[in-house]
């Protein structure tokens, strides 16, 4: 009752700053136009990143973007297949009729505008290093969000099976990445290590990566990066659209489907997804993991009034999350057995049916997102309320686990129009947490409140072909825990921390000309300790360890600078960079060899503590098309980490690893965008561990490949293809792999479980409108 409450009121304030906010109404009209030989592009899109407003061009290339201000700069993006993506900034005040001429290009078209920063800018006048995964890409077969984003140089996963995935960005995770969805940060007990993201793997079309440093927008815990989700674009004026996608996959019979619908009547806009998916236990090339299924269920909406005065969207979501745990016993011929000691039989890998023990993840969220033109500029505001719920359930429908953690956010950003080449921004940003205890059995953290505030200032310089940028953050945060007893005996001691900090950064970009572009960017960042840190003092259920915190942490504080060269020609895209990450005590847990009997089992125990570290690393693409119908693509990742306090390297680095693919797309008649690729994926040995509770892990090689095209059915297109991952059956361990040797049985450091093997997956993605 008090979530649909809380919806009514939000409701009712969106419709009422329909009319408190009127301005006077603009409509633009333009044209978009192949420039090689002056024809009309029908089908092109344009889009407002600030506005949320999207258009396409009609049979005559030409498209209408209304209910716009009638004042201020705004940047103006452009696609179409085959031509390089178009920007301009258009000062709404003395528009004329906008013409676009897109340039054709053989490069695969990327997409170059960054919103994830303080100011919505092109890539190339953007100083952070970024990287852009589009509708295409999400596509691609993968088992959840963030295993889809692990092509992007630099970034890794966190592993536990394919149903469990952690962001990893530049040798750093967990609370060290700050996750971004419908503008508002993820919060959902970040400090675990068995479970993932609690976002629908295909509510976005688009989502921007950040690495490195950026404490400057989004305060504690972005010391690695930031992966900010964005909902889609919103329908263009007086249509209903929609997409309906569908994948199976054959190692675990993971089955994903999703269906949505979107529209705009007058700049009211409306959208709905469902998403179901379920999955058996998943296969490595020595047979079945038991009892490793999943299934998932996501409901999301969104309505809102784009109109003269800006936007304001309210977005519901609801994630369900069910995960299937087995603690590894094997008989004397190394089979898995049951706990009575019982062997598996083959239909129980297939039962979707999940056993105990088992996870139950919920996450219900409302964000409130707004752009309200203001005076000399816009204020943008965003609110937010979550509450994530885990419950672990041993051997029946009781959580012996169960944490209740509810979140309250806002965050302001108001932005003068750009004035001489300058545009200031100044922020302010505030979150309010509580988690509970609600289970009587097992406690791991004590009930405990976080508040923070913080503010900044920022600036942003355009001149020619440069820009330079400079800011600074000051940022407060409280932890309060409380104190509990069990039976007589205290678990948890009362504690009270208090952490500040000031932050800051600076950019550059530089334009040399069309091809060649540098950027360079210093910053640094911060991170309170979590509660986990500072107070666990209990069994990590699934980690397989006993953890206890220490309420004398400091924050971590980073100093990372990066530079990047980038080159994008009719034939060939590049890029290189490189970067450096020091760390001031970094925070982790270690075991010396210590073990305690907790609910009649040893654990081993680790203690959280905190040293100097030092992250660089290097990142690079390569991008050629000798002709239009070959594509090959190259991507490379590599970072290197070393605890300076104790001269060893940190623990749980991913490995080096380098992608290549090679894209065969013919043209087909009565088809679209098709192709035949090959790939490989090598991952280099890790050998850089810290072997007091850590193994080193060898290289491999996995080999994929993959097919589709597009259908027309009529007027109705439909995207059909079918791809394979390890095709040779591989057995490796990857080196963030939670079931790899050392970090699943401390008494026999040398058992591990292999990675997925062989999968094939059919997908088939139907976009639709429906007619009016």
């Amino acid at each position: 009752m008090k979530r649909l409450q809380l919806i009514g009121l939000v409701i009712l304030y969106t419709l009422l700053s329909n009319t408190a906010f009127a301005l006077a109404l603009k409509d633009i009209k333009g044209k978009v136009i192949d420039a090689s030989n002056n024809q009309t592009l029908p089908g092109a899109t344009i889009y407002i990143p600030d506005l949320k407003v999207t258009a396409i061009t009609n049979n005559d290339g030409e498209f209408m973007l209304n209910n716009l201000p009638n004042k201020g700069s705004y940047l103006v993006e452009v696609h179409y297949i085959g031509y390089k993506t178009a920007t301009k900034i258009v000062n709404f005040a003395n528009a004329p009729i906008l013409e676009f001429a897109l340039q054709p290009t053989a490069i695969e078209t990327k997409e170059i505008v960054i919103t994830g920063s303080i100011i919505s800018s092109t890539s190339k006048r953007n100083s952070a290093s970024s990287a852009v995964v589009g509708k295409d890409q999400l596509l691609a077969p993968s088992t959840n969000l963030i295993d889809a984003l692990t092509r992007v140089p630099g970034v890794s996963q966190i592993t536990t099976g394919p149903s469990i995935s952690k962001p990893v960005i530049r040798g750093l995770g967990y609370n060290r990445i700050v996750t971004l969805d419908d503008g508002i940060k993820q919060q959902g007990q970040q400090w675990g290590d068995e479970h993932g993201i609690e976002i629908d793997q295909f509510k976005s079309d688009r989502i921007e990566i950040l690495r490195g440093a950026a404490s400057l927008m989004y305060g504690s815990d972005a010391l690695g990066g930031v992966i900010n989700i964005l909902e889609p674009s919103t329908a263009p004026e007086g249509q209903i659209n929609g997409e309906l996608i569908t994948n199976y996959s054959t190692n675990n019979g993971l089955t994903a489907n999703s269906l949505m619908l979107n529209g705009n009547e007058n700049g009211f806009v409306w959208r709905a997804r469902g998403t179901y998916k379920s999955a058996y236990s998943f296969k490595t090339p020595t047979g079945y993991f038991p009892n490793s299924g999943f299934n998932e269920t996501d409901l999301s909406g969104m309505i809102g009034l784009n109109k003269s005065w800006g936007y304001t969207h309210l977005n519901v979501s609801s994630f369900r999350n069910n995960i299937g745990f087995y603690e590894p016993s094997l008989d004397d011929n190394g089979n898995f057995v049951t706990e009575d000691g019982e062997a598996f039989i083959n239909s129980d890998f297939k039962n979707r049916e999940l056993d105990y023990p088992r996870q139950d993840i919920r996450h219900f969220k409302i964000a409130l997102n707004n752009n309200f033109i203001l005076g000399n500029g816009n204020l943008k505001a965003d609110f937010g309320y979550q509450q994530n719920q885990r419950r672990e359930l041993e051997d029946g429908p009781e959580p012996a686990l169960f944490f209740d953690l509810k979140t309250f956010t806002g965050d302001l950003k108001y932005y003068l129009h750009e004035t001489n080449g300058w545009q200031p921004v100044f922020g302010l940003s505030a979150d309010a947490g509580k988690s509970l205890n609600k289970a009587d059995d097992e406690f791991l953290i004590p009930d405990y409140n976080t508040y923070g505030i913080g503010v900044f200032a920022f600036a942003k310089k355009n001149w020619d072909n440069n820009t330079f940028s400079i800011g600074a953050r000051y940022d407060f945060r409280k932890n309060n825990g409380k104190q509990l007893f069990k039976d007589g005996e205290e678990i948890f001691a009362p504690f009270q921390n208090k952490f500040s900090n000031v932050s800051g950064a600076l950019g550059f970009t530089h334009q040399f000309n069309e091809e060649w572009n540098f950027k360079a960017n210093a910053g640094s960042a911060f991170r309170a300790p979590n509660p986990a840190e500072l107070a666990s003092n209990g069994v990590h259920e699934g980690t397989f360890r006993y953890e206890i915190g220490n309420s004398a942490l400091s924050p971590e504080r980073s100093y990372q600078v990066d530079a990047a060269l980038e080159y994008e020609g009719k034939i060939v895209s590049a890029s290189a960079s490189v970067y450096n990450n020091y760390v001031h005590n970094f925070i982790y847990a270690s075991n010396n060899g210590e073990i305690i009997n907790a609910e009649g089992d040893d654990y081993p125990v680790y203690r959280y503590g905190q040293v100097n570290a030092n992250l660089y690393g290097a990142e690079a693409t390569l991008t050629i098309h000798p002709v239009p119908f070959i594509h090959f693509e190259n991507t490379f990742g590599y970072v290197h980490a070393q605890n300076t306090s104790l001269s060893k390297p940190l623990a749980f680095i991913p490995a080096g690893t380098l992608r290549n693919e090679l894209r065969f797309e013919p043209k087909i008649k009565g088809t679209n965008d098709a192709y035949l690729s090959v790939g490989i994926n090598s991952a280099f040995k890790q050998t850089r561990v810290d072997d007091v509770f850590e193994t080193p892990t060898s290289g491999y090689t996995l080999l994929n490949a993959g097919l589709g095209a597009t259908f027309n059915l009529g007027k109705q297109p439909v995207k059909l293809s079918v791809s394979a991952s390890n095709i040779l059956n591989q057995k490796y361990y990857d080196a963030l792999s939670r079931y790899k040797p050392g970090r699943l049985d401390y008494q026999n450091p040398n058992f591990g479980i292999y990675n997925v093997g062989r999968n094939i997956t059919f997908g088939l993605y139907l976009p639709f409108s429906l007619a009016k």
